[in-house]
């Protein structure tokens, strides 16, 4: 009985943990790739959640997607505008972004704080109806999470090899480079930043139809949850390996991330204690590689320091 009870936690976990991927993606792409810490991450996760409801609410369940990722876009192009051509700095820019986007996501609804899916038609409730009658039927979320998650990884690693990505790895390398050698910055700023947000969205479109429920503080701490799965990840593949397992170790990342949550929630931790679960991991995941190094300078002066206080003096 508990192995199957932690075989449920496992995949609860793993589910969750598609879910936060493509946003751990987006910030790959903005963070990693592009150099620009975007902090509108909450706001673009909320808004493609909303988005996403109110068009299966609507009756497009199949729509929902790449409209949720178009709002995440038109999100992400904003944040570029203030930043390269405002002279808005990308940190501030992300929270004026994100503070801006709570009223607008109250705005769509209607100024309600949640809405109700349970008797709507989802993706995940088409996939059930598809994959009614077969051996994985009951993975029916899994299955869904798993090709939209694949499929994001591949266009990914896909477009960072064309021109154009490649442009907007080398803007956040080198941006005078990249300006003296005929490329626009601004122009592969926005594009980085459009697709990160249009990743972000999809995966709070794609929560929200999982939970069948909105709330308007969903995407609270998002950036955070992102920021410790990519650092997690990067444990596994350093930025010095190939796009595409660095890729795939964000996604890792995630993985365990959500883990590492369904665990303290197991262990009957209270509530308002996960946020300091949250916020003890990214530590974690961020002094980790450096407490990594300095161990063995630790190590040789915790021996030094016992062979002096060894020695007899005459």
């Amino acid at each position: 009985m508990d192995l199957i009870k932690y075989l449920d936690i496992g995949q609860t976990a793993l589910e969750l943990g598609l879910v936060n991927s493509l946003t751990v993606l987006a910030l790959f792409l903005s963070y990693s790739m592009l150099n620009v810490c975007d902090l509108s991450t909450d706001g673009s996760f909320t808004l493609g959640a909303v988005i996403g409801s109110m068009t299966a609410l609507a009756g497009h369940s199949v729509l929902s997607l790449p409209a949720a990722m178009a709002a995440g876009a038109v999100s992400g192009f904003i944040v570029a505008t203030l930043q390269t051509r405002m002279g808005v700095q990308s940190l501030l820019a992300g929270i004026v972004v994100n503070t801006a986007l709570y009223s607008v996501n109250l705005a769509f609804t209607g100024n309600k704080p949640t809405l109700s899916m349970n008797k709507t038609v989802t993706i995940f409730t088409m996939a059930k109806e598809w994959l009614k009658d077969t051996p994985v039927s009951a993975q029916y979320k899994l299955i869904v999470l798993a090709v939209i998650t694949a499929l994001a990884v591949l266009f990914l690693c896909w477009f960072l090899k064309t021109k154009l990505g490649l442009a907007i790895r080398a803007t956040g390398s080198n941006p005078d480079m990249v300006r003296s050698s005929s490329i626009d910055p601004t122009f592969t700023t926005t594009v980085g930043l459009c697709i990160s947000n249009a990743l972000t969205a999809l995966s709070g479109c794609l929560m929200a139809q999982q939970q069948k429920n909105y709330d308007i503080n969903m995407g609270t701490g998002m950036v955070t949850v992102a920021l410790a799965s990519l650092l997690i990840g990067g444990v596994f593949f350093g930025r010095h390996r190939p796009v595409p397992l660095r890729a795939v170790g964000v996604v890792i990342g995630a993985f365990l991330f959500r883990l590492v949550y369904a665990l303290a929630l197991r262990m009957n931790m209270p509530g308002f204690m996960l946020k300091a679960v949250s916020s003890a991991i990214v530590v974690i995941a961020i002094s980790g590689p450096y407490l990594r190094r300095q161990l063995p300078l630790m190590l040789k002066r915790m021996n030094r320091g016992g062979r002096g206080g060894g020695q007899v003096r005459a």
